[in-house]
Order: C-alpha cells, then structure tokens, then sequence
C-alpha cells in the first residue's frame, strides 16, 4: 500500500531505463543484497521440503528488513523531491523485492500473491505470464550479494533495536532527541562498520552524536552472571562448575568472550556466548546495555534545547494525524494557525523550518485567539495548543 499510493502519485510505470545497481543508494544495494540472499535460501529450503522454514525467511525479510528498515529508512525518497534517479531508484528497488517476494511465495501462499503481481505487471508489463504461477522462479545473483554490507547493516539494525528498548525501559519517547551515545569498541573493524551507517543511526535513534570508547575503558563496568537455560541442558551435572568458573571471571575473561564468541573452561569443557549473561552497570545520567557482543550507553539527559526540538516533533506529528483526518492528499500544501502559548513560543521560533518543512506548510502565524476551526491538541507533559489548519 505504501508503494501504490506513491507511485500512484509519481506516475511510476517501470518506464524508465534501469539504475544500474551500482549507481544505487546504499540502502537500495544492501536489500538487493538481502533479496538474492532470501532467494538462494528460500529455493533450498522448498527442494528440501520445508515451507514453514520458507515462510519466516520471507516473514523476516518483509518485515523486519524491507518494511522496518528499507522503507523506514527511504520514506523521504518517496514523499519529498523530483522525480529523478534517486526517486526512481528507490521505485525499482521497492518494485523488483515485492515483485520477487510474490513469486518466491506464491507455492504458500498462492492467491494473495497472485493478486499483487497482476496488480504490479497490469502497470509495468514487465511479466510476460498472465498468472505468477507460470511465471520463472527467480534465480539468486551471487554479483549481487554484498556480505560485508549485510553485516555492516546487522549491526546498525543490533544499535537499534538496543537504543529504542532503553529508550522504552525509561520512558523516554523516540521523538524525543537525545544527546548521545556511546559505544565501546574492541577494533577498528567495528569502528568502521558502525561510522559507515553513523548517519542511519543518528536519524533512526533521534540522537546528536555517537562517542567510541575503547573496550577497556573503565567508564562502563561489566558484569558477568551463568545462563542456566542453555548451561542446563548442555552440560548437565558440569553446570555448577561452570558458573562457579564464570562468577570468577575477570574483566579480560569478559572481554575474550566477547570478541573470539566463545571460552575454554578446561579441556573437556568450552562454552559460548550464549552459557552467559553480559551486562554493564548503569552510570548516572546513562542507561547502559550489552547484547549481541555489542555494548551501548545512552545519555538520558535532556536540555532544554532537546525538549523544545522533541515539543517541535510532537507537534509535527499531531499535524500530520489533522491531515489524515481531513483527508488531505500527501501532496497538498497547507497554512498553519496557532494559538498564542507561553510554554510553546520558544519551541515554534526556534523550529519553525523544521515545522513547515515536515507538514508542507506555507506559513505558520501565531494569533491570540483562534475562532472558527480551532482544534485543541495534546502534546506531551499536560502541554496543549490550539491549532487551525486550512488548505491551500
């Protein structure tokens, strides 16, 4: 639905002549990559019988990959900008997954599938069969699949998921800005991963800066417990020994298994990052965890410029929700009225092209009083303001 309601509005046909991939973005590159990845697994797994495994490969992929990143992360592509290469790149890229993942799903899940792809090629013309079931299985181009930016991009997706559960544990709301973050960093390898997605992660974390620490730093202090669920069942009358093993653990024996994923007890007896619980003790005014071999600190201090930029998102966000209630087209330009409120001044002065930029507004007055369309919306922390929006 999102990709037909764009390209609906951008006239997208599947006209033009094909962006090369290497003339793509990154993000296009990465889940192209992912797609002929899902294709080789997913043919395996069919010749092996195995449909439930094929069904969360494509699950996995659609929701958490095209859906919560490609899309998430290209949304701006679509809504905002001439319709030029990078536009159409990002209408290819977005056409060629859900037109793929149609066919590589349609054995389970044959009618929806062929729904979407006679929705797709009554437009482009690009199939040559009438039904996705007489169509070719699409074969996975090993050119295509990038490794080291799949890893790159797993890593940023960890960052993420880890940011927004601290995030969620305080309560802090993710259109809230937030200063920084700070990761600790064994090698240069990680370092330059994580600097290569830095813009990725300051625009889906809502922060200013990332800060690298080293590993050792004594800024973050790590803690090291057994994990009996998996020690259990694995090592049986070993458990005891092993947890007494790793409650003596020293911060270098952390680190080790940290970086090389695993630790020998002794020489019957190796376990992995998966026997033991890593976690790192909390500093004031930070919210610290560790997961996936990766630690993160977020600053949860927020200045009144960060509060006053989060009030401008808030604000941004009950706009855009008056949109859709009056049925505004995406593209429709509007005028914004808002009532005279103390607690609000500095916030509208000072994100003003932010404001308007976000919501395609023109103008953006302040009056004393509204009258005729004043509608009373809730921000956050008991904040209220009366808003009148009209179309232009």
């Amino acid at each position: 639905s999102f990709f037909a309601l764009y390209a609906n509005i951008d006239g997208f046909t599947y006209s033009e002549e094909e962006i090369p991939l290497e003339k793509r973005t990154e993000i296009d590159r990465w889940i192209i990559s992912e797609l002929n990845t899902l294709i080789a697994e997913v043919e395996n797994n069919y010749e092996d019988y195995e449909p439930t495994k094929v069904s969360r490969l494509v699950q996995d992929f659609v929701i958490n990959k095209l859906s919560n990143w490609h899309i998430r992360l290209s949304r701006r592509r679509f809504w905002k900008g001439e319709y030029k290469s990078d536009k159409i790149s990002a209408y290819q890229t977005l056409y060629e997954c859900l037109e793929k993942v149609a066919i590589i799903s349609s054995p389970i899940t044959p009618f929806f599938m062929e729904q979407l792809y006679k929705d797709l090629n009554e437009v482009s013309g690009k199939q040559k069969s009438e039904s996705i079931h007489l169509s070719a299985f699409p074969k996975s181009d090993e050119s295509k699949i990038d490794r080291e930016l799949e890893q790159k991009m797993d890593v940023a997706q960890k960052i993420t998921t880890m940011v927004l559960s601290l995030r969620k544990k305080e309560r802090v709301r993710v259109r809230q800005p937030l200063q920084k973050i700070m990761i600790p960093v064994s090698g240069d390898k990680m370092k330059t991963q994580i600097n290569s997605v830095q813009d990725i992660l300051l625009s889906e974390l809502n922060i200013k800066e990332i800060e690298f620490i080293s590993a050792d730093s004594e800024i973050l202090t790590k803690q090291i417990k057994a994990n009996f669920k998996t020690l259990g069942p694995k090592f049986g009358k070993d458990m005891k020994l092993i947890a007494s093993k790793v409650n003596q653990f020293t911060a270098e024996d952390i680190k080790k298994i940290e970086v090389e994923g695993n630790f020998v007890v002794n020489q019957d007896i190796t376990i992995d990052l998966s026997d033991v619980e890593i976690s790192s003790a909390d500093i004031p005014g930070w919210q610290v965890m560790s997961q996936y071999g990766i630690t993160v600190a977020l600053d949860i201090t927020i200045s009144d410029n960060l509060q006053e930029e989060g009030l401008a998102r808030e604000l941004v966000n009950r706009i855009q929700n008056i949109r859709k209630d009056k049925d505004f087209e995406v593209t429709d330009k509007i005028k914004i009225t808002v009532e005279k409120n103390e607690a609000m001044e500095n916030v509208i002065t000072n994100n003003l092209s932010y404001i308007c930029g976000e919501t395609l507004a023109n103008s953006l007055e302040v009056v004393e009083k509204l009258k005729n369309e004043k509608i009373d919306v809730d921000l956050v922390d008991g904040i209220s303001i009366g808003v009148e929006i009209k179309k232009i």
